[in-house]
């Protein structure tokens, strides 16, 4: 079957802040309508839900943060609490940005943050060096697990904490707005589209997935997935889309 020409493109994540990113390059070498649409929406938890948790953070030494949004919703929640982490708590975050991210709550003694590459699955190598902590995880409901099913099944000591949750987005506005391609980047951007458009038909609409749980989560929908990343050859979204468009265009 003849791959379907592609003219516009909905990406479900924020648009981009960057004049120079790459969805603009590609919009401009392709001659493509890009739109961006947040799929999800972020919920901390309230003070009362997280109570009935029964976590202290106190009460652990070290602390697993793997995103800005974890960073936000932990930090906010102490802060309600009165709660001041002692200085010699060990922070793992999941990369440089996030660990520079860190710096806008604390301030951080060197020898007491790790951090990884850019993947929670990078952390792995990071947290085998510290076996005996106490490890919090403060995460989503939903959460990528390569990291906490492995220090599970290594019986590393971690606890998860629950301080936000990803919500739907809105999407009622593009019930009748077709794009040829649609790109997902989390199984939640997956749901959201299902949880507002129920009655969902992809025909022939393309769909770029970003991620094996990604890629999942659509076939478990009944979504025929066109385009997945990140590949050895292709380790982004805009490459993967633009191998496809390469295709068409042969």
């Amino acid at each position: 079957m003849a791959k379907k020409k592609v003219k516009s493109i909905l990406i479900s994540q924020p648009t981009p802040t960057d004049e120079n990113s790459p969805y603009y390059k590609l919009a401009d070498k392709w001659k493509l309508k890009i739109d961006f649409r947040k799929f999800i929406q972020i919920q901390g938890v309230s003070l009362n839900e997280f109570r009935k948790q029964n976590i202290n953070a106190l009460d652990f030494s070290a602390i697993i943060l793997t995103s800005k949004y974890a960073i936000d919703h932990f930090f906010g929640l102490l802060k309600e609490m009165k709660v001041e982490m002692p200085a010699d708590m060990k922070y793992f975050c999941v990369s440089e940005a996030s660990a520079k991210y860190l710096q806008k709550y604390i301030t951080i003694r060197k020898r007491k943050l790790f951090v990884g590459k850019r993947t929670s699955r990078d952390l792995i190598e990071v947290v085998k060096k510290h076996k005996g902590d106490q490890f919090l995880f403060p995460c989503s409901a939903i959460h990528t697990r390569h990291l906490t099913d492995w220090m599970e099944e290594n019986d590393y000591d971690l606890t998860k904490a629950v301080i936000y949750n990803t919500v739907p987005s809105d999407l009622s506005d593009l019930r009748d707005v077709k794009y040829d391609l649609i790109c997902f980047y989390s199984p939640s951007g997956v749901a959201s589209l299902l949880e507002n458009f129920p009655d969902f038909k992809q025909n022939d609409t393309v769909i770029a997935v970003f991620g094996p749980t990604t890629a999942k989560a659509a076939l478990d929908a009944g979504l025929v997935v066109n385009i997945q990343a990140p590949k050895p050859n292709m380790p982004s979204m805009t490459a993967a889309i633009e191998d496809y468009l390469k295709g068409n265009a042969k």
